[in-house]
């Protein structure tokens, strides 16, 4: 059955964050990125494919597994036409799915424990998403976003996380009212802070990564402990902020060993 014109507007409009929170659903297009979230075991909420899928669209007695062998969703096999009508970009893909927006709260105390990767205001959507991939690559506990982060549904985001969105634990809050009164050391990236690879072992610690523009904010620097810097040996002025974020939770997990 056609796609109603009323199922088209939908699915264009999760393109905008007020769309995506007003109806709680965010979408994804691609065959690599839909495909890396269903083998990480992503409850998508619905599929969209055309018979260009490599993932082939399942009859409904003929139910397909997700890495975690949970079901998939029904998929719905609808025309490239129909795909290049809902679709995100100027080359549409053979598959498109959308999720279900769920927000983890950050209960109190959860920062003492474990390894946080906090992001101060960082908006490039990119490089969210790349920060999220270290931290899965660190096996950090969780990622904490401020509010004015890049929205964490956005598919750039989502594309730049790979599988890892499915995998880390990802929360939004204000960074400076929940790292007040924290136990475990906040480690704050700043050039004029002290060598990296001096840093003594650390079981619990949060390491917090500002904007590339403006860096950490007023109030989120008034909370660190200490503020650590990566050693400069050239003449380059600054880092990416997740070439940064990389290099110091790699330092974090060698003095672990």
């Amino acid at each position: 059955m056609p796609l109603t014109k009323a199922e088209i507007t939908r699915l264009r409009s999760l393109q905008e964050k007020k769309h995506r929170e007003a109806l709680g659903l965010f979408v994804v297009e691609g065959e690599k990125v839909v495909g890396e979230l269903l083998a990480a075991g992503f409850p998508f909420v619905e599929i969209y494919a055309t018979d260009a899928w490599s993932g082939r669209v399942s009859r409904p007695d003929e139910p397909r597994l997700t890495g975690d062998g949970s079901p998939y969703p029904q998929t719905t096999a609808i025309s490239a036409a129909e795909m290049a009508r809902v679709s995100h970009y100027p080359n549409p893909a053979s598959v498109l799915a959308v999720g279900q927006i769920a927000r983890r709260p950050l209960p109190a105390g959860t920062l003492d424990h474990g390894l946080t990767l906090a992001l101060d205001g960082i908006q490039d959507p990119g490089n969210v998403g790349t920060l999220l991939r270290i931290a899965d690559w660190f096996a950090f506990d969780r990622v904490v976003l401020s509010p004015d982060c890049a929205d964490l549904f956005s598919q750039k985001v989502i594309n730049a996380s790979m599988g890892s969105f499915a995998r880390v634990a990802v929360h939004t809050a204000p960074l400076a009212d929940v790292l007040a009164g924290c136990t475990a050391p906040v480690l704050g990236c700043d050039l004029q802070g002290d060598d990296v690879h001096a840093l003594p072992v650390l079981r619990d610690a949060i390491v917090v990564i500002g904007s590339e523009g403006r860096g950490l904010s007023a109030a989120v620097a008034a909370r660190l402990t200490r503020r650590v810097t990566i050693p400069r040996h050239g003449g380059a002025e600054s880092l990416n902020a997740a070439v940064a974020a990389a290099i110091v939770c790699d330092n974090l997990r060698r003095a672990q060993k």
